[in-house]
């Protein structure tokens, strides 16, 4: 005898759609929307109290720091000093028509000079250590997350933070620190020879002016400044190469994002150190 044959269960009817899962309501989703910036927020700072924290863990990566510090200096310091030409001579170039058409030639000097030490400078060098290091630190960091390689520091106990990022903010702030000296001086010079050459300006009232009216506080405010931004700027940078969305595509991205991010905290803490200063170091002579 033959054995029967299975019995195969009928089809279920062809005008049934399997059921979908039920979506959330759209005041559930929005919630979540708008605390997704203040997560981000969160995660930064505490990036960067990790940093502060780590910097003072030993043993401290001095080899990974002197390449990193090599790095950024090798990449900034040639496009540092070319663009401060040109800002200095624009400032001194629109100080000195403003002067002119007051009746006030003899404070174009110190008028410019301030402004390319105050603002022009530390703005200067935290877009290019922003937009040529910082982008290559997020890169960097942002491959080495999606090759997995952060992942397996973790499995044998070695920080990545303390390892990797601390060098890599510490570098990017010593660098824009002795970056600022420079483009302080050479936008300095810029300024001084658009306005003797180009406006006729007088040699003797563009340092008497500026002697007049600079005092030692406008320079340590804005080493103060670079400081900062060369904190911001690295730390940035690593917060977006350590969360990369997306597998290479995503790492493209967050050194976008990381550019754009950093541009924007550099012109809003400006306005705030900014104004702190004016309202602390009284001007020279008041």
């Amino acid at each position: 005898m033959t054995a029967p044959m299975p019995v195969r269960p009928p089809d279920p009817p062809m005008d049934r759609v399997p059921e979908k899962a039920p979506e959330k309501a759209p005041e559930q989703r929005r919630p979540t929307r708008l605390l997704a910036p203040l997560r981000e927020t969160g995660r930064l700072f505490t990036l960067a109290g990790t940093v502060c924290r780590e910097t003072f863990r030993r043993p401290f990566q001095v080899r990974e720091f002197i390449e990193q510090f090599w790095f950024v200096a090798s990449v900034t310091i040639l496009p540092a000093a070319l663009v401060s030409i040109p800002f200095g001579a624009v400032i001194a170039l629109q100080v000195g028509s403003l002067t002119q058409q007051l009746g006030a030639q003899s404070f174009t000097g110190g008028a410019s000079v301030l402004a390319v030490i105050q603002q022009a400078s530390p703005i200067i060098v935290a877009l290019l250590v922003s937009g040529a290091a910082g982008s290559a630190i997020c890169a960097d960091l942002g491959s080495r997350k999606i090759r997995e390689e952060l992942d397996a520091m973790e499995v044998m106990g070695v920080s990545p933070v303390q390892r990797l990022v601390v060098p890599r903010v510490l570098a990017t702030m010593l660098v824009a620190v002795l970056l600022n000296g420079l483009v302080s001086v050479v936008g300095t010079l810029g300024g001084y020879f658009f306005n003797v050459i180009l406006q006729h300006g007088t040699p003797g009232a563009y340092l008497s002016s500026f002697s007049a009216l600079a005092q030692l506080p406008d320079l340590y405010i804005s080493e103060i400044k670079a400081l900062i931004f060369g904190f911001i700027a690295g730390i940035v940078a690593a917060y977006r190469g350590l969360n990369p969305r997306g597998g290479p595509k995503g790492v493209g991205d967050a050194v976008n994002q990381s550019v754009v991010i950093t541009f924007m905290l550099l012109f809003f803490v400006n306005m705030i150190l900014t104004a702190i200063y004016l309202q602390i170091v009284p001007a020279k002579g008041s």
